[in-house]
């Protein structure tokens, strides 16, 4: 397996796929997953021409399970590590919901020097929880459930949110069986420790005042439908906080739509990268 070892000795296990002089694209994943969520992508953008990279976070997938350092902070240090042991520059960055975060976080801690554009895709920031100041947001007795469903009963919790995650409760929505054992599988490969405080990351973290050091093109794309970050309290804030950033709206899309709406999603995205 490929990996890099960061400063605190925890392996980080990535996939680097096409031309390695090519224009280098980061993908960061979401919670529960693994790089492999991305897969489909780095084939179509490596065929494209690009470099395409993409990172299991600590405690998620074949990284090192680690019972401290679950945090949003380290999650952008380990993708900092990544980026400066590879030695990437010109780096276009895509996020999906925590991996928003991630990627979020790692402009707020180490800025744009390396960074050409920047894509969030049904991603946290700027808030998820509800507090005083951000009453848009989920109440902590969602976060609670899912501290709960994981703990419980890992196994079935996962099987379950694949309904929501892809809209498969909408009525006439199609249920893509194999879809829903690769989210399974993907979630199972991480640690039950590391998983249970990245709730907390992805949920409780404020990513305000990283937002504000946006200064790169940036793309934020999300499903009016999606029922895990509700897009109230997610990228309609975040466009005014990101300068000129663009917002594509997918209507009646849900959370996971890198996978159910996958060449829309691919076109898009290449358009943006090339324009």
């Amino acid at each position: 397996m490929t990996t890099i070892t960061t400063g605190d000795g925890t392996r980080i296990f990535f996939k680097d796929w096409g031309d390695k002089n090519a224009q280098p694209i980061v993908f960061s994943h979401g919670w529960p997953l693994s790089a492999d969520a991305w897969d489909a992508q780095m084939v179509f953008f490596a065929r494209e021409g690009f470099r395409t990279i993409a990172h299991d976070r600590r405690s998620h997938g074949r990284s090192d399970q680690v019972w401290d350092g679950n945090t949003m902070d380290q999650y952008a240090d380990d993708l900092a590590e990544l980026i400066e042991t590879l030695d990437l520059h010109d780096v276009i960055l895509v996020g999906h919901s925590t991996g928003g975060g991630e990627v979020t976080r790692y402009i707020g801690r180490h800025g744009t020097g390396r960074v050409a554009k920047i894509a969030l895709i049904g991603a946290v920031p700027p808030l998820m929880l509800k507090t005083e100041a951000n009453p848009g947001g989920l109440p902590i007795a969602a976060f609670d459930a899912i501290r709960e469903g994981t703990y419980a009963n890992r196994s079935q919790f996962f099987l379950d949110l694949t309904a929501p995650f892809y809209g498969f409760n909408r009525e006439g929505k199609t249920i893509n069986e194999g879809l829903r054992q690769e989210f399974w599988r993907e979630g199972m490969m991480g640690g039950l420790k590391g998983q249970l405080d990245s709730i907390r990351a992805f949920s409780a973290s404020d990513f305000h005042e990283d937002l504000a050091r946006f200064d790169r093109p940036t793309l934020v794309i999300h499903g009016d439908d999606d029922q895990i970050v509700p897009i109230g309290a997610s990228a309609l804030e975040t466009i005014k906080i990101v300068k000129d950033a663009v917002l594509k709206l997918y209507e009646g899309a849900d959370h996971g739509l890198a996978q159910t709406h996958q060449d829309r999603f691919n076109a898009d995205l290449l358009a943006f990268i090339r324009n």
